[in-house]
């Protein structure tokens, strides 16, 4: 066993492409999946945690600082920047713009430091920011939706938000506690048997999440490319944005995990809280959205892979 998940570690990004392809082509395992998607999400984050172990993913105080201050960037920042630009344009209100806001404004996916193990770099800068960002969502969120009235009841996100923090913190506590009594010093053969769990969990997942995408590209195609235009141009062009940015200010080593938390957020967070006038219109987002962002392995290896002799 061990053996044969070390394999699908080995090969993770085939593993991410197939789960793709399975969302697409497997509608009826993809509306089964969908009500377990909260269990198995928090299923991943535990393997997470327990591979990285609490030591790790704390990290010091400078670390520390590094993630609050790529947090308040890249959950407070980018949306109110974005959302003036588009007020300035007049068009705050529309699909598109809305779903960029919410998309910039939330924390990093539970997946963000599977994606960047798989791209050969260190994990845990990804998994810190996820933890803090997450934690910090419901202050982040606040000037966004004050200024963003169209986008939903406050109260609700709010208590959404406060709901997933929870969800994440006993996962997170509990992974690490069970890492510091039964391993802790990880062997490589484990770890890599863990992330060839992670792998799995990862490519099960997307299927589950893509299961509006399926009858969307059936019924209105077009409509499915514009937004999969759209999400490409967000996730991918902000990725390259944060992690060139990153590389010319000298932080090499931060550089791949922020770019990828940058381009890869809990849209999904939203949906649980919002109306369903403002949410319906997102969903071909949400089914788009895991396109390159489970791509990103693939799509973004080649300019990763340069920081590798760099960091």
């Amino acid at each position: 066993m061990l053996i044969a998940l070390a394999l699908v570690a080995r090969h993770g990004r085939v593993a991410l492409v197939l789960g793709l392809l399975a969302g697409l082509i497997l509608p009826g395992v993809a509306q089964m999946l969908r009500p377990w998607l909260p269990q198995m999400i928090a299923g991943l984050l535990f393997l997470t945690a327990f591979r990285i172990g609490a030591k790790a993913a704390l990290g010091g105080l400078a670390d520390g600082i590094t993630t609050l201050k790529a947090t308040l960037v890249l959950q407070l920042a980018l949306p109110l920047i974005a959302l003036a630009l588009f007020v300035a344009l007049g068009v705050a209100d529309t699909p598109v713009a809305v779903a960029l806001i919410l998309m910039l404004s939330a924390p990093s996916v539970t997946g963000s430091p599977n994606i960047t193990q798989l791209l050969g770099h260190a994990p845990e800068p990804a998994f810190r920011i996820l933890i803090l960002g997450t934690a910090l969502m419901p202050f982040t969120v606040i000037p966004i939706f004050v200024l963003s009235p169209g986008l939903g009841d406050f109260r609700d996100v709010m208590a959404a938000a406060l709901r997933l923090i929870g969800a994440i913190g006993v996962t997170v506590i509990a992974a690490f506690l069970l890492r510091h009594w039964l391993a802790p010093t990880l062997k490589q053969e484990k770890a890599m048997a863990l992330d060839g769990l992670t792998t799995l969990a990862l490519a099960v997942i997307v299927v589950g999440l893509m299961s509006a995408l399926g009858p969307a590209l059936t019924q209105d195609p077009l409509l499915v490319l514009q937004w999969l235009v759209v999400v490409m141009v967000a996730n991918l062009g902000l990725q390259y944005v944060t992690y060139r940015w990153l590389t010319f200010r000298g932080h090499h080593t931060e550089a791949v995990p922020l770019a990828v938390v940058s381009g890869n957020r809990n849209f999904a967070l939203f949906l649980i809280a919002l109306p369903a006038s403002t949410t319906d219109p997102l969903l071909i987002f949400l089914g788009c959205y895991q396109v390159p962002m489970y791509l990103t392995a693939v799509l973004m290896r080649r300019l990763y892979g340069k920081s590798q002799n760099t960091s």
